[in-house]
């Protein structure tokens, strides 16, 4: 069990209508984590309630403005909070797993970098590997499509789990809401100059998360985003 002290991390969760699974998704981190902001994105059902509950920061969007927002007003709310020293973004629906965090925290801490990038493909491919085939496909389609990605270096640019540092989070500023704010990202460490590194991490793909977004349609609209974040 990693003993480090946490209290200068600050996990960012981005949360649109996840009162099903939130609550426990926060308990579950600030065993680790104890610093938690979570930013209800207009949610329709008791996120916001569930998201107190758990002991989170909550701060919230009267509207739904989209991921990319939902991560904006984070890393604003967490980068303003006294000792904060590392930042991470965090999904709300139970995909992104703790001790994959820890690793990236202590990486960061000990690297000259600036932000680690969770990837699906940094190691060879598993026989229980559960990213579905066609997120394979759009993903590494992504990839090909991007020089920016490539030249970075990066193999999963759409991994929503990301720490960096304090010069990273007082840079940042996304202005796609929706899910072409990953492509944003990518850009801006491009442009900035940060110093970027991937981690191997593990994706949970449960019944839950897979009806939220891994179907065919949700594989087009990361394609055509990434297609508009390039043009504007």
């Amino acid at each position: 069990m990693d003993n480090t002290d946490f209290r200068d991390t600050w996990l960012i969760i981005p949360c649109y209508n996840e009162g099903t699974v939130i609550q426990d998704v926060i308990e579950n981190a600030r065993k680790t984590f104890p610093n938690i902001v979570a930013v209800n994105d207009g949610s329709a059902d008791d996120s916001a309630a569930r998201i107190h509950a758990g002991g989170a920061h909550l701060v919230n969007h009267p509207v739904n403005l989209g991921q990319g927002a939902g991560i904006q007003t984070g890393v604003e709310y967490a980068r303003r909070q006294p000792g904060a020293k590392y930042f991470v973004t965090f999904d709300a629906d139970g995909q992104h797993q703790v001790k994959d965090v820890i690793r990236m925290v202590n990486r960061l801490r000990n690297e000259a970098v600036d932000i680690i990038v969770g990837t699906r493909f940094g190691r060879p491919r598993a026989a229980d590997d559960q990213v579905p085939w066609i997120k394979r496909v759009v993903l590494k389609t992504v990839v090909l499509l991007s020089p920016t990605t490539r030249r970075l270096g990066l193999s999963d640019a759409h991994n929503g789990l990301r720490v960096f540092n304090k010069k990273v989070a007082d840079e940042m500023n996304i202005r796609m809401n929706g899910m072409s704010h990953a492509s944003e990202i990518v850009g801006m460490i491009d442009d900035k100059g940060w110093r970027v590194a991937e981690e191997p991490v593990d994706i949970l793909y449960t019944e839950y998360s897979m009806s939220k977004g891994q179907s065919l349609i949700n594989g087009v609209n990361i394609l055509a985003d990434g297609i508009l974040a390039r043009r504007l």
